[in-house]
Order: C-alpha cells, then sequence, then structure tokens
C-alpha cells in the first residue's frame, strides 16, 4: 500500500499561561485533501440546544462515522451562527472507547491551530485546524474532544446528529471517560473531518431535508441512507475513493429557511466549502411543496408557483456547482400520502408528480437517482411501500433507507475518462 510522505516540526506554543510542547504535522507538498465527514449547520432550536452556560468551563465529546480513511486527517471548527468570538481551549481526537463517551487513551492526539493548542474562531467563521497523523481507518468512529472555558454567546449545532454526544464541567479532552457527563444527541462546533487521499479520491455532497439527515434511523446506528451508500462504495473496489458527506437538514427546504438556512442560502458553504467535491445529489423541495398547504388549502396558481420556482431552484444549484465542476444528480421526491405531519391531498401529489417528470426529464440534471420509483408502493405509488415506512408515511426507516442506498447506480462517481493525446502521424 502507497504511503503519503510527511514531516514533523516540533515547536512550543503559548496556551494560557504556560507553553506546551506541540507537533506539527507537515503535509507534503499540495496534499490532496478530501472531506471524509461532514454536516451542516444551524442554530438549534430552543428544544435541541443546551443551556445557555452548559459549556462554561466544560468538556464536550462528540463522536463522528468517517467515510474516508486516512493517516493525516484536520477538523473544521464552526462558529458560523456565532455572535461573538468562540474560544476553545483544546481540542483532541481519539478512536472511540468501548463505553459510551469514552476513548481509547492510547489513541488520544491533541490538535493545533495555527500552531496553537487553543483557539479563536471569529464570529461567523469556520476554522481548519493543523494537520495531525493519526491512522483513520474507512467506515470508522471519530471522536472530537473540545474544552470550552467560555460558553458560546450563540450556538452553532447540528441538532440531528443520530449519535450521543457528552459533556461534564471542567477539562478532561484527554480523560478516558467523562465522569458525570450529559448525553445530549446533539453536534456542537464541529463541521468536517479531513484527510488526505490519493489523487484520484473524491467526495459526493447530498443536500437534502430530514430525509436525508436520518429522521427515523437508529441513534448511533450510522444507518442512514447516506451511511449505507458510503458502505456500498467502500465494499466496490472501483469506487473505495468516494467519500460521502450527509448535509441534510431537518425541515430544511429548497427555497426558504424552516428550522436551518434554505438550500440555497447554504450552498456555497455545505457544496463548494467541504475538500474535492466531484458530485452533489439533491433530494431537497418535498418540503416546499407540502408547507404550501399545511395550515390552509391553496390556489390553484399557488400550486403552479411553488412548482416553478422549487424547479427554478434546481436550475440554480445545477448552474452553481456546473460553475465548480461539480456534477450534479437529481433524485426524484419520495411519495408522501397518508403523511401524519403535511396530510398532502391530491393536488400535493400533482405537484409532486410535476417536480419529478422535471428532474426525471433528459438534460435538466446530469443524471437522475429515481428513490420515488425505488420506494414507493407498486400497488399504491402515492405511497411509500409498507416495509420501507418509518410509520409516518413521510420518512423511510432503516429497511427504507438500505434501499436508497441500494439503488443509487455507482457508475455515476466513476471518474472522468482523460482523452489521450492522438500521436502525430507521420507520412
Amino acid at each position: 500500500m502507497r504511503r503519503l510522505g510527511l514531516a514533523t516540526l516540533a515547536l512550543f506554543a503559548m496556551a494560557g499561561a504556560g507553553a506546551q510542547a506541540l507537533t506539527i504535522i507537515v503535509p507534503p507538498p499540495n496534499p490532496h485533501w478530501v472531506a471524509s465527514w461532514a454536516t451542516p449547520q444551524q442554530i438549534p432550536e430552543a428544544r435541541n440546544a443546551l443551556p445557555p452556560t452548559a459549556l462554561h468551563d466544560a468538556t464536550l465529546r462528540q463522536v463522528v462515522h468517517l467515510s474516508l480513511g486516512g493517516g493525516t486527517l484536520r477538523i473544521h471548527i464552526s462558529n458560523v451562527f456565532g455572535i461573538a468570538p468562540l474560544h476553545l481551549a483544546a481540542a483532541h481526537i481519539a478512536r472511540p472507547g468501548a463505553t459510551p463517551g469514552s476513548i481509547e487513551v492510547a489513541s488520544d492526539h491533541a490538535l493545533s491551530f495555527s500552531g496553537r493548542a487553543d483557539v479563536t474562531v471569529p464570529a461567523g467563521a469556520d476554522y481548519i485546524s493543523d494537520p495531525v497523523e493519526f491512522r483513520a481507518l474507512p467506515l470508522s468512529d471519530l471522536a472530537i474532544t473540545l474544552h470550552y472555558d467560555e460558553a458560546p454567546a450563540q450556538q452553532t449545532s447540528h441538532p440531528g446528529s443520530r449519535a450521543t454526544s457528552f459533556y461534564a464541567p471542567g477539562d478532561h479532552v484527554a480523560d478516558a471517560g467523562l465522569v458525570g457527563a450529559t448525553a445530549v444527541d446533539h453536534w456542537f462546533q464541529i463541521e468536517g473531518v479531513d484527510v488526505i487521499a490519493f489523487s484520484d479520491a473524491g467526495a459526493v455532497v447530498v443536500l437534502g431535508d430530514s430525509i436525508t439527515d436520518g429522521h427515523g434511523a437508529t441513534t448511533n446506528g450510522n444507518d442512514r441512507w447516506t451511511d449505507a451508500l458510503a458502505r456500498r462504495l467502500r465494499m466496490s473496489p472501483d469506487w473505495a475513493s468516494v467519500g460521502v458527506l450527509n448535509k441534510g437538514i431537518g425541515g430544511g427546504r429548497l427555497l426558504l429557511d424552516g428550522l436551518g438556512p434554505s438550500a440555497l442560502a447554504r450552498f456555497d458553504r455545505d457544496v463548494l466549502g467541504p475538500a474535492t467535491v466531484k458530485w452533489l445529489i439533491v433530494l431537497e423541495g418535498i418540503n416546499d411543496l407540502d408547507v404550501l398547504t399545511r395550515d390552509a388549502p391553496a390556489t390553484p396558481q399557488a400550486h403552479a408557483a411553488m412548482v416553478a420556482a422549487v424547479i427554478a431552484g434546481y436550475q440554480q444549484i445545477v448552474t452553481r456547482a456546473h460553475a465548480h465542476g461539480i456534477k450534479v444528480y437529481g433524485a426524484t421526491l419520495l411519495p408522501d400520502l397518508g403523511s401524519t405531519y403535511y396530510h398532502p391531498d391530491a393536488q400535493n401529489e400533482a405537484d409532486r408528480h410535476a417536480v419529478n417528470a422535471w428532474i426525471r426529464a433528459p438534460g435538466n440534471f446530469d443524471a437522475v437517482i429515481d428513490f420515488d420509483l425505488a420506494l414507493r408502493d407498486p400497488v399504491f405509488p402515492d405511497a411509500l411501500l409498507p416495509l420501507y415506512d418509518s410509520g409516518d408515511h413521510l420518512h423511510p426507516g432503516p429497511v427504507g433507507y438500505q434501499a436508497m442506498a441500494d439503488s443509487v447506480p455507482l457508475a455515476l462517481f466513476a471518474p472522468p475518462v482523460t482523452a489521450r493525446p492522438r500521436k502525430p502521424r507521420h507520412r
């Protein structure tokens, strides 16, 4: 197996009142960074936020599930919705331990930021750690532990983590376990993990709503459809170098902000921001269509205008992605007849069919992933097949998410074929 050459540089960085020795990894010239894990950011609603002072002089340990592996990592910290600079006194990474909230101490590594053990992230900004030599296997879990000296003025979070995090008072970033910790099923301040990979590696971003975020999946089970897709890719040698980035937000819409920013508003950060994105899957729009009539009926004109606006939103995404050389795949909207949240009627279904017809039409997207066809009940095609239904008739369950992943043609992620230059012909 090929190895990527690394150099190390030892220096002393001021951290608080004393000096701490840090080992800085100097990556090879022009390292090929690829995003292995990522999540979108939002301001958590009150029921998903931590108490305002919970992170004052506290340690927060969070676990993420990587798609690609590597021997050198870097971490993205986010304060994008902060209203004041965020100071983190320390940040570590390690392999999770056998018990929830624990780590394998022997694997613990301190992170540095521009050579320092601490970091101040400006309000509205992100910060990438220095590279750290750490052997992470593909499809493995990574524990990220942060020590806050002051609580964030406003939390930046991903509420739908489907993974349990733990926080406890004091500085315990290197401790095996967090004694007396509080468990929460949300992520805070972490946005991405990159690895140095070979030049053929790249990532696919999935821009979506709660179906992509994994509503109905198993907490700590890593059985969202994007997790299942990452496993399929890894098990296929031709596609083992493709990272999968879940950029789904519960309640997310294409056009307007919901619980988090709209897809159009977060496009630059969530699609263009991660390292080496080559492909984009768009599964977004069902919330736009159904919110229209959730509280009251809408006129035929309003229905037609919404369909047109969703299609225009797709066109904007395709245009912006193509400008950066990213291929865009349109995913058809899943059936949701009988939804206990939206109560869609025949006109809502007609809108969904109209949008799906546009997605399927040649030339609008670079390719189509037909989730509607894969998950609908063949007897009642406006509803999910019961085997795939989580029970709310809107979100699939784990079996349905696996079916979604199984329906994605892996050939969509083949590297582009570069034509060889022809040899000159001599007479």
